[in-house]
């Protein structure tokens, strides 16, 4: 099967699907690699370093998506990718369908078999493929909630660590899953005063456990979580259920009363977020303000340190790329966690989360499955 490697075109992303090294895996194992121009250059990876690697340098997204058959990317395809699509390709990529309903339009118009990273399961019921850019996203929250603290970003001119005898910031994460716990060990590594907040007991003494009781964690309530966002200097959203859109679970109101020049990282952004002010911004033009808190709502955050996102997405992704290359779509019967990832097959909906926030009928994707 041929696999090709579009150059990503969303607004200030470096990123690209595969590097070098796993071009040359590929290359290796017998399945050829198109790779359109300039596709990693921004981050290091050349059309030589390609070319050195075995893959074949394409000049446009067209020819590339005519002569490939699987395609695999990182960020959900363009408006203007999505006509390039057609019925013989496989897309393999993040695509985030449930608060895109016009991206999923044209991925049912398509016809293409498309495969979700962020769906992707394991045996143990986590997800692969979303953990690597969670970990990423996870640590920049941090660094992205320091900045914007800062006086000249509209923050309240909190340090995060504080200094001898003055107190640090106050950092709520909610929620203690991958990108939570990174932000939350981050924000400890600085010197922050650090709350989590999770409904899983189990989860919180992990956590706990693991940092000795210096991460403070709570579960998560209505009450609760109200209580320490107020108090709040930075709170990192970091909610997430498989598929489906993220929970509202900062109104407005509240955010109406949090402190002025306190912050909002809201790393759910991707998935709808879990602030109901929040709104997708850039890496160009990352934050905006609202009721006084400035809100940062990047929907690439692993895009700021493209060349470490891609190295570790490379790393998860490759041995389903090496499995879809050697089977098509028919990996799905076989490969641990590949159906979970299928969200759209033969113009139906595959994924019951996606369906279900959507609005389609959901299809169950064995039914369509080549044998």
């Amino acid at each position: 099967m041929r696999i090709g490697v579009p150059r990503e075109i969303k607004a200030q992303e470096y990123r690209v699907g595969l590097t070098p090294a796993g071009v040359r895996e590929l290359m290796q194992a017998g399945h050829p690699v198109l790779v359109q121009t300039q596709a990693g250059t921004a981050i290091g990876f050349t059309d030589e370093l390609y070319r050195q690697a075995g893959a074949t340098i394409i000049e446009t997204a067209a020819e590339l998506f005519t002569r490939a058959e699987l395609i695999v990317k990182v960020k959900e395809p363009q408006a203007e990718e999505i006509p390039h699509l057609k019925p013989h390709h496989l897309l393999f990529t993040y695509l985030h369908l449930a608060p895109d309903p016009e991206q999923a339009r044209g991925l049912l118009a398509s016809g293409a078999a498309c495969i979700a990273y962020e769906t992707v399961t394991d045996a143990q019921g986590s997800l692969p493929l979303l953990a690597p850019m969670s970990e990423v996203a996870g640590r920049l929250s941090i660094q992205a909630a320091a900045r914007c603290l800062e006086k000249s970003a509209g923050g309240s001119g909190v340090l995060l660590g504080g200094v001898p005898g003055v107190p640090p910031a106050r950092v709520v994460v909610l929620g203690g899953g991958v990108v939570g716990w990174n932000a939350a060990r981050m924000a400890l590594g600085l010197g922050a005063q650090v709350t989590l907040l999770d409904k899983s007991l189990a989860r919180l003494k992990w956590i706990d456990d693991l940092h000795g009781g210096r991460i403070t964690t709570l579960y998560s309530t209505t009450e609760m979580l109200e209580e320490w966002v107020l108090q709040a200097d930075a709170v990192i959203g970091a909610v997430l259920i498989p598929g489906a859109a993220a929970p509202k679970l900062v109104s407005e109101d509240l955010v109406r009363r949090m402190k002025t020049g306190s912050v909002i990282v809201d790393v759910a952004i991707d998935q709808g977020g879990c602030f109901a002010t929040s709104r997708p911004t850039t890496h160009q033009h990352p934050t905006f303000l609202q009721h006084g808190v400035v809100h940062y709502c990047v929907a690439n955050m692993p895009g700021a340190v493209a060349r470490t996102a891609t190295l570790a997405l490379t790393n998860a992704t490759l041995p389903y790329v090496m499995a879809l290359a050697r089977q098509g779509v028919a990996a799905c019967r076989t490969v641990p966690g590949l159906l979970e990832g299928l969200n759209v097959l033969d113009g139906k909906i595959t994924h019951p989360a996606v369906a279900d926030a959507l609005g389609y009928e959901f299809h169950d994707p064995r039914q369509y499955l080549p044998q």
